[in-house]
């Protein structure tokens, strides 16, 4: 295991992250909570379960931090979106990813499910994709569109796939994106930190989960 995935670990590296892409990370922003979602990457148990060949050892890590994230999100009254990564068991909508990956999560398993500790509440929204993009061939942007968001925060799995991919998506989209810097994981810190500097150059804002839970809890006080 990459012995930068423990939350105790993620949590001291979190500062020498944005230190780092410091002259990247340019595009100060401000949460518009009123016009916020969370949108939760890809946090199933195929990714999670340690006994799996797919297993994201940055994924356990992150869990006690979404839990407190969704938790904010939740209490201000602002949409918490899941995602899951999954495909049909024939795989006739695998494509090319079926040769890409070894395994794959299919629909219907127990270990395509969210993990328990972060499961969505029965009126939240749970996109369903066979991409890395969230948007791709999905429902999320009529979703957003209806829900009038305009900032997104994006947390969950894999930082340098899904959640990058989603991320860059949205901002092909015109959303103004908070990106988590210890809200994502994913299989080692040379493959988190890449993914960190390209999008604080060209895409999203890289914050972490302290500063949005901050702007989060204030709209809750009003």
């Amino acid at each position: 295991m990459d012995p930068y995935v423990t939350a105790e670990n993620i949590s001291k590296k979190v500062r020498g992250w944005l230190d780092r892409i410091e002259p990247y990370n340019r595009h100060e922003m401000q949460l518009n909570t009123e016009r916020a979602a969370l949108l939760v990457i890809d946090m199933q148990d195929f990714f999670l379960d340690q006994s799996s060949p797919t297993y994201t050892c940055g994924g356990q890590a992150i869990l006690p931090t979404l839990k407190r994230l969704i938790g904010a999100f939740r209490t201000a009254g602002r949409p918490v979106i899941y995602t899951r990564h999954v495909h049909n068991p024939n795989l006739s909508d695998a494509g090319i990813m079926e040769w890409w990956w070894d395994g794959m999560c299919l629909e219907g398993t127990p270990e395509s499910e969210i993990h328990r500790d972060i499961a969505p509440l029965p009126d939240e929204k749970v996109i369903l994709k066979h991409r890395y993009s969230a948007f791709y061939n999905t429902d999320l942007e009529t979703v957003l569109r209806c829900l009038k968001i305009e900032d997104l925060v994006v947390c969950g799995l894999m930082t340098n796939l899904c959640c990058e991919s989603t991320a860059r998506d949205a901002y092909y989209r015109d959303y103004r994106i908070f990106f988590l810097a210890d809200g994502t994981g994913t299989i080692n810190e040379e493959m988190h930190l890449a993914s960190l500097l390209n999008l604080a150059f060209g895409f999203t804002l890289v914050t972490n989960t302290d500063e949005v839970v901050r702007q989060v809890e204030n709209f809750s006080l009003r």
